[in-house]
């Protein structure tokens, strides 16, 4: 060991990677037999007191052995999310290959905020960005931001439409924001940190596929022009959380162009599938958006933690963002030479290197990959979606709320004649916990609105690398064995 307690050698440096990389591959290798949910809730909450250690002045004793024990431990009382069986939210595998660029971007660890710090690496991430901007239909003057997820990636956008639209000194208490009831939160949150009242965010009336209505948008945003509002954006989606539901994207685009207000989509969880060719065909008007959210750590199965923006007009994106100060005089920030600094484009000055958890992994497996992933999870959803409909056929009490947009189904128990929402609710809770608690497969849930308020509704969402279709056949399976044991709980209750 060095006489430097936080400079190792390079044997001991070794020695620590070695052994952090045999745990945690060994920890993959068990995923597929690992309950699908992971550990309990009750027992998760224990384990957290069980593992929580003091900070001490001196290394934990037992040395590596007792972290890793202390990590497997934490690891098994988390939800299974890198599992096979993983059906819940929105799945995010963690590649392994991105976690490879994650240990070589933070040994390196390289400045990446200003190109002129770091001109090559920057490079390297403004080459997968400007493939990424290609793949969703933009042109040249497009350009794009990595972050840490959908939430500050729509944060940036509507800052960047509020600039756009309104400029510096509009009154804000005016500005009006338009989106679908099936909007994820992180949109209206964006909103508000923006500067605009949450009371502004007008939430617009949906179709029974859950999409938005484009004409009782027109009619909303008309009637707040006549009481002296501002409108400036709308925020369509590219697969809903709850549903996977896409918003008519060519409609709003129209309609968005003739009202000049700025065209938001927010893809975090569907907007990838742009990458093979039904998710292109099914996002359709996509790229005549003005901006685009998209989440690399759903769609492009990497770590959690790696957000995209996209922008049609890149500059927009700087004229938002941009900043200087004396202290950066030292550099030719803006060289000809240099690919655009990432501090231009967003908010973070120190980040690390996220270009990397992409470029690495598209190196290593190639873009073909990733496509074929792609196809196959909305063939697996759809594989799923006929499993259902196979049980109805033969009688099962089951009803499918809508067939696949993207890769999510939601669906639930048929109700029967009078019975109250709220025992509907509860048999429908109690069936997603029987799937659940037979460990195979982890599925999670929504309200969706049905005449008489908000129905309890189970959902699989198809998006690990890691699930294919004998976990979906399990899924069935699982969902066929527990639906007649729920399907006439007694309604007295």
């Amino acid at each position: 060991m060095s006489d430097h307690p936080l400079e190792p050698d390079a044997t001991t440096l070794h020695a620590w990677i070695d052994a952090f990389a045999r745990f945690t591959t060994d920890h993959v290798a068990r995923l597929p037999d690992m309950p699908a949910q992971g550990l309990a809730t009750p027992k998760a909450r224990a384990r957290a007191h069980e593992v929580s250690t003091p900070i001490g002045e001196q290394p934990l004793p037992g040395g590596i052995a007792a972290i890793t024990e202390r990590l497997d431990q934490a690891a098994e009382a988390s939800l299974l999310a890198p599992g096979p069986g993983y059906l819940a939210y929105v799945p995010g595998g963690g590649l392994p290959s991105a976690a490879i660029a994650d240990l070589v971007a933070g040994l390196l660890n390289r400045y990446t905020g200003l190109a002129a710090a770091a001109p090559a690496f920057v490079r390297l991430e403004a080459d997968v960005l400007q493939w990424l901007a290609q793949s969703f239909g933009y042109g040249t003057d497009a350009h794009g931001l990595l972050c840490s997820g959908g939430s500050m990636a729509n944060l940036c956008a509507v800052i960047t439409a509020r600039s756009e639209r309104l400029g510096d000194d509009a009154d804000l208490r005016k500005a009006t924001v338009y989106t679908s009831d099936q909007a994820h939160h992180s949109v209206a949150k964006a909103v508000r940190l923006a500067g605009v009242p949450a009371g502004n965010v007008h939430a617009v009336a949906v179709d029974d596929r859950l999409r938005l209505v484009p004409g009782a948008l027109a009619e909303r945003v008309a009637a707040d022009r006549r009481a002296g509002q501002l409108p400036f954006l709308v925020v369509s989606a590219a697969g809903s959380t709850n549903t996977g539901a896409i918003d008519p994207l060519h409609a709003l685009a129209d309609l968005c162009a003739t009202e000049g207000l700025w065209h938001h989509v927010d893809g975090a969880y569907g907007g990838a599938f742009v990458l093979c060719d039904e998710g292109r065909r099914r996002l359709a008007g996509i790229e005549r958006a003005d901006s685009v959210t998209f989440d690399p750590h759903k769609g492009m199965f990497l770590p959690y933690g790696t957000g995209c923006l996209l922008v049609r007009d890149g500059a927009a994106l700087r004229r938002a963002h941009g900043g200087d100060a004396a202290y950066l005089q030292d550099f030719d920030l803006h060289h000809d030479a240099l690919a655009p600094s990432p501090a231009d484009y967003g908010p973070e000055l120190s980040r690390p290197f996220r270009g990397l958890r992409l470029w690495l992994p598209l190196m290593l497996h190639g873009a073909a990959a990733f496509r074929e992933a792609l196809a196959e999870k909305l063939a697996l959803a759809d594989h799923f979606h006929d499993g259902l409909q196979r049980m109805i056929a033969a009688n099962a009490p089951i009803e499918i709320v809508d067939r696949p947009q993207l890769s999510t189904v939601p669906f639930r128990l048929r109700r029967e004649s009078d019975e109250p929402l709220a025992a509907y609710n509860d048999r429908n809770a109690a069936w997603l916990s029987a799937i659940n608690a037979r460990g195979h497969v982890y599925l999670s849930s929504t309200a969706l609105p049905v005449a008489d308020g908000d129905a309890f509704t189970l959902r699989v969402c198809v998006l690990s690398f890691r699930t294919h279709r004998e976990h979906i056949d399990r899924a069935l399976d699982d969902v066929a064995q527990t639906s007649s044991g729920v399907s006439s709980t007694s309604r007295s209750r």
